[in-house]
């Protein structure tokens, strides 16, 4: 094909922003994933949304919609933040990548990442994902320790690439890719006895954990626990990894969660919000110590490395986002908000019993629903109806929310019958209690899954005849 027939079939940018939702649905069908495309439409997820600000969205049609899932934790500034735009915009002359120079809005962002992380976190390596986040810790501490073993949780979730996916702890997701990375084992989350036992044999380069799990189901684990990992590490000599990637910069009432017991990890990995819901930034951070154990040599100095990682443009979203937080003291301000939040949620816990529970901490809230018994409807389906309800019932209340209150919320992904609510941390008490009253009213309708069925047929049928 000529080179003019190609362009002739080409979108541009600007046919693209004007894309009508079925062109934007056949997009993703023929070239990217049909099967999400399908599980989307199902519940109505696949609407086109044209404009974002701080906690709103905007469909095609002019409504708005309250962002109460937050990009999982990567939007605690909101959605398009006015000075990260401007500090873009500040850079957009600057070279955005040169290897053959050293970068020096990376180096301001690395020196201003080592004041505000706790303790004596210094050296910082600069990526784009959190999941990058997580495979250059894990060779860091490969290096480091001369060790090949990290131990991880049940229910943890780290990120989807190789390594990352190797110390992720939900079957569903490693399964398809077997054999991942040797040497990883998992224990129960928030058991320092079965850790213990792990570490005690003296083999284990790294112990990788989350101060909360989010995709497990924003799970808190016992107070003390942190502080348990930590000595039980330093006395097994085994470095300890902080997955704050999710839980960081605010989210959970304190700038990094690990805060909430002064715990200092040897490595802490970071991402989503770093890059102000604008550049995808992630990164590493580990103390001097560790650092130059793995690359204090020149031998080892491009051991690991990553071409768009501390890019300019990047880095100048992180040190604009750095600062915005702390000058607002965000962190305060979720831990206000976030127990606002979660003294309503127990309100309605209260009254109505298919809240099984609310848990969670700050703005990184969890809300667990029940089902009541339906033995021969079990019977009859031959158990059917109990795992469906285990697979969709989190999905079936995030469809309710979204079309019929215009609230965004989603399932987490290692425990479908939880709902989250990530809301950016800039969220005003009046769009708390909007999403409240829905919430009351989706309650006040449905007790159970098979009340959650019914509700939410008509939206799927609807979409199935929308898509013939």
């Amino acid at each position: 094909m000529e080179v003019s027939d190609q362009l002739s079939k080409f979108l541009s940018l600007k046919e693209a922003l004007s894309i009508s939702r079925e062109e934007n649905r056949e997009n993703h069908r023929n070239f990217i994933n049909p099967e999400l495309v399908t599980m989307m439409g199902l519940i109505n997820f696949d609407k086109l949304f044209v404009r974002a600000r701080d906690c709103s969205v905007w469909d095609e049609m002019g409504q708005e919609y309250l962002d109460f899932l937050g990009g999982y934790g990567a939007l605690n500034l909101g959605h398009n933040h006015p000075e990260i735009s401007s500090a873009l915009t500040l850079v957009e002359e600057s070279p955005n990548i040169l290897q053959a120079a050293l970068n020096p809005l990376a180096g301001a962002l690395a020196r201003d990442l080592a004041i505000v992380t706790p303790g004596d976190l210094k050296y910082s390596f600069f990526g784009n994902s959190g999941a990058e986040a997580v495979e250059g810790a894990l060779k860091l501490a490969r290096a480091a320790t001369g060790r090949t073993k990290i131990v991880s949780c049940q229910g943890s979730f780290h990120g989807k690439s190789f390594g990352a996916l190797s110390v992720t702890g939900r079957d569903k997701y490693r399964k398809p890719f077997h054999p991942l990375l040797p040497g990883i084992s998992f224990i129960p989350y928030g058991d320092a006895d079965a850790l213990a036992g792990e570490l005690s044999v003296g083999d284990k380069a790294a112990f990788i954990v989350e101060p909360i799990q989010g995709e497990g189901g924003i799970i808190v684990p016992p107070v003390g626990y942190l502080r348990q990992v930590r000595e039980l590490c330093d006395k097994y000599d085994t470095l300890l990894i902080l997955d704050e990637i999710q839980t960081g910069f605010g989210r959970t009432g304190r700038m990094f969660a690990c805060e909430h017991e002064e715990v200092v990890p040897d490595v802490m990995c970071l991402a989503k919000s770093f890059g102000g819901g604008v550049m995808p930034l992630g990164a590493y951070i580990a103390t001097e110590e560790v650092w130059k154990k793995a690359y204090g040599a020149l031998e080892k100095a491009t051991l690991h490395t990553s071409t768009f990682g501390g890019n300019c443009r990047a880095a100048a979203a992180g040190i604009t986002a750095l600062e915005i937080m702390m000058r607002e003291n965000i962190a305060a301000a979720a831990e206000e908000k976030g127990a606002y939040l979660k003294g309503k949620l127990d309100e309605l816990k209260s009254q109505y019993p298919f809240i099984k529970e609310v848990r969670g901490r700050g703005l990184m809230l969890g809300l667990e629903f029940a089902q009541e018994e339906h033995k021969i409807l079990n019977t009859l389906s031959g158990g059917a109806l109990e795992k469906a309800s285990q697979e969709y019932l989190g999905s079936l209340i995030a469809g309710e929310l979204m079309n019929k209150h215009h609230i965004i919320t989603a399932y987490t992904l290692n425990n479908p019958n939880v709902i989250r609510l990530e809301p950016p941390l800039t969220i005003t008490y009046p769009q708390m209690d909007r999403m409240i009253e829905a919430l009351t009213q989706v309650l006040r309708k449905n007790k159970g899954f098979g009340d959650m069925v019914m509700s939410s047929a008509k939206t799927i049928i609807g979409s199935l005849l929308k898509k013939k």
